[in-house]
């Protein structure tokens, strides 16, 4: 790694944050691993500190000596910037430089809620990069996703996307760029946009998984309301339920058709296709698809 001085990774246990965490451990790279619970991976569980965004508490050991920070904000929170707020507040005070926010393409600076987080960032760290990835792959394997768990319920993946298309991304992707962002000795000082390399529609995601599981997965497309009551009876909170029904709305009328080539420009290497993440994930849909 260029910079070796100490990297707090939150969220070090997620789709996102254990790839950081791997990376970083392979190098011999002097982080720390923070999450609620200890990582049962074993270079994560050497570097593991407790966090929790609910117990502030933990906040000030995880980051006191540390340079810079992989911030996964409080999931399933529609207006996060009262917990993040607080901590940045101590993050500056032991004298963190530089900030790599995990956001959504779906969240513009300014947005209400998790976009305001983006100008905090930018006003209060000399150094930072924005990560705006789109879908994760991963969504669709997770079995405490509401795809992952519907593909494996009910044989289908139910949207409010209509046929809209989306660029999904593989979290390894995301975890590569942060990784740069995290090390690289000049600071990126920018929003990064992250997509696959080609958009599809969900009916495209049901097809591929269809053919890889070899088993029918079907796209069901439903109206906003009964998505967001589908959403809460996954126990979604409902503001964040709303949140998300706005994206799929967003979805719909093409705000997610697009690709770019960040994840190229910043790492040398191109993301990986879904085609290709349904293949390697062919034996999970093999044993969980009904």
């Amino acid at each position: 790694m260029s910079d070796q001085r100490t990297v707090l990774v939150t969220g070090a246990t997620g789709n996102i944050g254990r790839h950081i965490v791997a990376t970083l451990a392979a190098a011999g790279h002097p982080l720390r691993a923070a999450s609620r619970h200890r990582p049962t991976d074993p270079a994560a569980a050497t570097s593991h500190v407790p966090f929790d965004w609910h117990d502030p508490a933990t906040h000030q050991p995880a980051v006191d000596g540390v340079h810079a920070v992989h911030l996964m904000p409080p999931p399933a929170s529609a207006d996060p910037v009262g917990q993040v707020g607080a901590f940045l507040d101590l993050a500056q005070d032991a004298g963190v430089r530089r900030i790599v926010l995990l956001s959504s393409s779906a969240i513009r600076t300014g947005d209400p809620g998790p976009g305001q987080l983006h100008a905090t960032i930018v006003d209060r760290f000399p150094e930072w990069t924005v990560l705006r990835p789109s879908w994760f792959m991963q969504n669709f394997v997770a079995e405490h996703h509401h795809h992952g768990a519907g593909i494996r319920r009910d044989g289908e993946i139910v949207t409010a996307t209509g046929d809209g298309r989306v660029g999904f991304i593989d979290a390894a992707d995301i975890a590569a760029v942060a990784v740069r962002a995290l090390t690289d000795p000049v600071p990126h000082n920018a929003e990064h946009l992250l997509t696959g390399p080609q958009t599809h529609s969900y009916a495209d995601v049901a097809a591929m998984i269809s053919e890889a599981g070899g088993r029918p997965v079907r796209h069901r497309t439903v109206d906003v309301d009964t998505m967001r009551h589908r959403l809460t009876s996954f126990g979604i909170p409902d503001g964040f339920a709303a949140l998300l029904v706005g994206m799929d709305g967003a979805i719909a009328g093409g705000a997610e058709n697009r690709t770019t080539s960040t994840v190229h420009d910043v790492t040398g290497r191109a993301p990986t296709s879904l085609r290709d993440f349904c293949a390697a994930h062919a034996d999970h849909w093999r044993r969980t698809v009904a």
